[in-house]
């Protein structure tokens, strides 16, 4: 795969990990193609450079970090977050070419990098995460490697159709297929919205509901409000209140609602890193409900796995056969549409 031919824009921030898989030894994760090692630098500030030592081509990602720098694991190579090779035991290292360096910044719980041009990563960029900053907030959350286009993922998330026959035993109900998706375009951010009035709600918001002392065998009115932005985050708005409270706007103490956190990262054309979770902001410090909210979620989303990979796997059986697009495919339609311009400019900026 060669820059100009990706599906993916690499002028972007995409999740690369959480802080803890960096907390004791180098990280190897490869990011829209890119080979990519994460760790702790000078500082404990973090540093991402690329996975290949300039001496025999070894995975930098399997040696160590010492005194803030990264040392191969194969013959000692000692390397500064600059890319620049420190020194190497019994050797002069003054002409040994330099690594690329990555853009890297540890925010809202997630280390980001930009693969693209190193020239206009702007931390600014990040979409700020107001439910990551806030003391009335927690989260908690998970990452899955799925062997599938990362847009395959952006659909499902678009496109919540599925919760009824995917999730049937915890999410899904037929009240879904029967509300009509509303879907607006607002700048590089698309919207899809549900609203569902007087049904009675799936077990996990049941589960949900007593989580926050409420009554769960009585009528609610469900949302769905999924919002994609660019190049891969998906984030969704979900609850339910008692029926006849106001509904999405009713007050905090007839609803339970959260924040779906879903953060696609590609690794290569057809597989992906994927960071999920949920944000709530009721009943924060139970943890016993934020694990089973955890471990609910982790279920829900392994059913999603499976669909997807297979997905992938007839896709690529099949290269030549058109997909159908319906009126509940909108959100993701809208969703690629944003994707493929801004993947034309970066080929239009390379040319």
């Amino acid at each position: 795969m060669t820059r100009s031919s990706a599906t993916f824009p690499k002028n972007a921030w995409y999740v690369a990990c959480t802080p803890d898989e960096i907390a004791e030894k180098p990280l190897g994760r490869q990011v829209c193609g890119e080979k990519i090692v994460f760790y702790r630098g000078v500082d404990n500030g973090v540093a991402a450079v690329e996975d290949f030592c300039p001496h025999r081509g070894a995975p930098l990602s399997l040696g160590s970090v010492k005194n803030g720098k990264l040392v191969c694991g194969y013959h000692g190579l000692t390397m500064g977050a600059d890319g620049k090779t420190i020194e190497m035991p019994g050797q002069r290292v003054g002409g040994f070419p330099c690594n690329k360096r990555y853009a890297v910044v540890e925010r809202y719980g997630f280390v980001w990098v930009w693969p693209g041009d190193q020239q206009a990563a702007d931390p600014a960029l990040i979409r700020h995460q107001a439910w990551a900053e806030s003391e009335e907030w927690t989260y908690a959350g998970g990452m899955f490697h799925i062997r599938c286009d990362y847009r395959l993922m952006i659909d499902n998330l678009m496109d919540l159709t599925h919760e009824t026959y995917v999730h049937a035993s915890s999410i899904g109900q037929k009240e879904i297929d029967e509300a009509v998706p509303i879907t607006k375009v607002e700048g590089d951010e698309v919207v899809t919205a549900r609203y569902m009035e007087n049904i009675t709600p799936p077990p996990f918001w049941r589960m949900a509901l007593r989580g926050n002392h409420m009554a769960d065998d009585v009528l609610v009115d469900r949302w769905q409000i999924c919002r994609f932005n660019p190049p891969s985050h998906v984030l969704i708005e979900v609850g339910v209140a008692h029926a006849g409270k106001g509904g999405y706007h009713s007050d905090p103490q007839h609803k339970v609602s959260s924040i779906v956190v879903d953060f696609m990262t590609p690794e290569t054309e057809t597989s992906i890193w994927y960071f999920w979770g949920m944000a709530r902001n009721f009943n924060t410090r139970d943890e016993g409900l934020t694990k089973a909210i955890r471990d609910g979620q982790a279920k829900i989303f392994s059913e999603d796995l499976e669909m997807l990979e297979q997905q992938q796997r007839n896709i690529l059986a099949h290269p030549d056969r058109s997909l159908l697009k319906l009126n509940i495919d909108s959100g993701g339609v809208q969703s690629r549409r944003i994707l493929e311009r801004l993947v034309a400019m970066e080929r239009v900026e390379e040319s």
